[in-house]
């Protein structure tokens, strides 16, 4: 018990990773109840610190609501002696909630600006495609426009959508389900994207 109140475990510091964002947050459709986020966390080396990943999905959520909630659910999860993280995985509920372009970037760019003056280590997993083509135009331009307001602060941006978007394993999965939420296949995907997007540079831990 000392050693999670001081933030440490077996004398190595303590890194508690906050993951916000939709249900793909906490990988709604797949059998195996990992998602990407499970997946990712299981290949993340923990010989040099201590990593607790916390996935808080909330389904259908938009920036808007990111927004208002990002603080209080992360404040509750970090506590002195630990080495805070902050990871966003953004969907596409703007598109569906008839949130702007510039209102989806303007809430993004509060939080990172706001995670910055906090000294709050932040990256970002963009919103990947659907089966539906008229959708996934616009996620196509909302997931550039999420990528340039990361660009410009300098916060690593995994781009799922461009590899995805005409993948035929991504495709098939996804026609097994709901046309939204990928199955096994699929979520390996992502992690594997993030996996080679700067997950471990980030982190700062050895890539296995």
């Amino acid at each position: 018990m000392s050693d999670f109140l001081d933030g440490t475990a077996a004398g190595r510091p303590e890194s508690r990773v906050c993951v916000l964002g939709d249900d793909l947050v906490v990988g709604v459709g797949d059998p195996r109840a990992l998602g990407w986020i499970g997946r990712v966390s299981a290949r993340t080396s923990r010989d040099e610190q201590s990593i607790v990943v916390l996935p808080l999905g909330v389904p259908g959520e938009t920036t808007g609501q990111l927004v208002d909630r990002w603080r209080e659910e992360t404040g509750r999860r970090y506590s002195p002696g630990t080495l805070a993280r902050l990871v966003l995985g953004l969907g596409h509920a703007d598109l569906t909630e008839s949130v702007s372009m510039a209102r989806s970037r303007l809430n993004l760019a509060n939080i990172l600006d706001e995670a910055s003056a906090r000294t709050l280590p932040t990256f970002v997993v963009g919103p990947p495609p659907t089966l539906s083509p008229h959708l996934n135009e616009q996620i196509g331009e909302l997931s550039d426009a999420f990528a340039d307001v990361c660009q410009r602060r300098r916060v690593p941006f995994v781009d799922t959508y461009s590899p995805l978007v005409n993948h035929d394993d991504w495709l098939t999965d996804l026609t097994a389900s709901d046309g939204v939420h990928p199955g096994q296949v699929g979520y390996g995907l992502i992690a594997w994207l993030v996996l080679h997007g700067g997950w471990h540079t980030w982190l700062g831990v050895p890539d296995v």
